[in-house]
């Protein structure tokens, strides 16, 4: 089992301390802890880039001109999304979910296999 030094608040050692061989004695495993951390990473990210559709577009409630009868092509908005200053068809949204479900047992894994590196190097 590793031990670690004990630190008074002077910074002198005053004692040697076991460490618990279920925590700080994990074989390590890279592409496990890479796994967490990416997941984690992708937990804390936030939908920032937003588009408005069609229907959140501000104006554009009357038909620019009749159906039929004009020789034009048939329009019911002048806020659809092939108008300059339409809706943007599939845009980004912020109601994005990244978040990445990770079992608890694995996080809890990657933690003593983290600890365990780092009583190891000191």
């Amino acid at each position: 089992m590793p031990s670690v030094k004990v630190y008074n608040q002077e910074g002198k050692a005053t004692g040697e301390l076991e460490l618990n061989a279920k925590h700080f004695g994990v074989k390590p495993d890279q592409a496990l802890v890479h796994a967490v951390v990416v997941a984690q990473q992708a937990n804390a990210r936030r939908p920032i880039a937003h588009t408005k559709n069609r229907g959140e577009v501000a104006g554009g409630g009357k038909k620019p001109w009749k159906q039929k009868g004009t020789g034009r092509a048939r329009q019911g908005s002048i806020r659809s999304p092939q108008w300059k200053g339409g809706g943007v068809v599939f845009g980004p949204r912020n109601i994005r979910n990244f978040s990445v479900k990770v079992n608890r047992k694995v996080k809890q894994k990657a933690l003593f296999m983290a600890l365990t590196d780092k009583a190891e190097s000191g």
